[in-house]
């Protein structure tokens, strides 16, 4: 089975959360994370904190091959931290055709007041990367020597893991509204973030495709400068508890709350199977380490309730605190999926 698990607001939604839970859940054989170091997801588990912009999320399960995108961008020594924190070393792969971010790629940034000042770019020379990906002047994965071992062609491992019948996970990056294309341009990322193009970053064909999982928040939020509908004060912010800040760059998060239009614009340029939502305990407390829909307070299943109704597609994922484990898991009931 293969499933696409993919943002549907401007990040920050959790998607590491539902990741790391179904490498568990489903016993995932395969994960490949897409994407570049600009995005971080941040995953909790036996007690730790793991704030990860390479490495995909489902290593918490120890039996899981983890493969980078031919589509992504690395830095050689964030991979190293992350490898040596993680401890998956003997069982983390990158395509040969993985992108490699350079410090010039990060002073370039650095040195633009468009995106430094403007844009409110994170900084961490992922545009700079594209660009020159898109001139054809990127080194890639198999020029470094350093490399050398965890090279692997990620397109076919997974397609013939697909073949002999195993779990594969793609993890996407961001959200539908940073989309390069389709988000709130020119206040995007770098690369188009939506279930298609996640799918080409790996080298999958769209027939491959079991179940696609939207991810929201149960509110807004977004880093940097762009438009947000219904955007909170800070003041107002706090008073209801919405306060975050970003995994990458440690910036505060501007936050609204849940914003109807821009789900159902998220379901038209994703085609989800299914929705989950994360963080529901932030507006409900009493939601927290709930793992039964019954037991959820009356108004949080309310909330979901209105949120499959208006978007038409059924809520079978909700997260109920920041641990792996903190989960309602509806998708045998709704779905038939064990």
């Amino acid at each position: 089975m293969l499933q696409v698990v993919t943002g549907g607001f401007f990040g920050d939604e959790g998607k590491g959360k539902i990741v790391s839970y179904l490498a568990i859940k489903d016993d995932i054989e395969i994960a490949v994370r897409t994407g570049a170091v600009n995005a971080g997801h941040t995953v909790v588990y036996n007690g730790k904190v793991f704030k990860l912009r390479i490495v995909p999320s489902a290593f918490v399960n120890r039996k899981t091959k983890l493969l980078i995108a031919p589509g992504a961008l690395i830095r050689l020594d964030i991979l190293q931290r992350e490898i040596e924190e993680t401890a998956t070393g003997d069982r983390l792969f990158i395509d040969y055709n993985t992108g490699v971010i350079t410090e010039d790629h990060i002073k370039a940034e650095l040195k633009d007041p468009y995106l430094s000042e403007t844009i409110k770019s994170t900084k961490q020379g992922v545009g700079a990367a594209m660009a020159d990906r898109v001139l054809r002047r990127l080194r890639l994965a198999k020029e470094y020597m350093e490399l050398k071992k965890f090279l692997i062609d990620v397109p076919l491992t997974v397609n013939e893991g697909l073949e002999r019948g195993l779990n594969v996970i793609i993890e996407g990056t961001q959200g539908a509204f940073l989309s390069l294309y389709h988000g709130t341009y020119p206040y995007v990322t770098s690369r188009d973030t939506t279930a298609s193009s996640i799918l080409s970053e790996v080298g999958i064909g769209p027939k491959r495709v079991d179940e696609v999982i939207l991810v929201f928040k149960s509110y807004v939020t977004r880093v940097g400068a762009g438009p947000l509908e219904g955007e909170l004060s800070e003041e107002d912010a706090e008073r209801l508890g919405l306060v975050e800040y970003a995994t990458v760059t440690g910036r505060r998060r501007r936050s609204a709350p849940f914003n109807l239009n821009l789900a159902r614009r998220a379901i038209i340029l994703n085609s989800p199977t299914q929705i989950a939502i994360t963080k529901i305990d932030t507006l409900y407390p009493q939601a927290k380490g709930v793992r039964e829909y019954s037991k959820l307070p009356r108004e949080a299943r309310e909330f979901i309730e209105r949120i499959e109704e208006e978007l038409k597609t059924p809520v079978t994922l909700i997260g109920t605190g920041p641990r792996v484990e903190d989960m309602v898991d509806l998708r045998g009931e709704k779905l038939g999926i064990d």
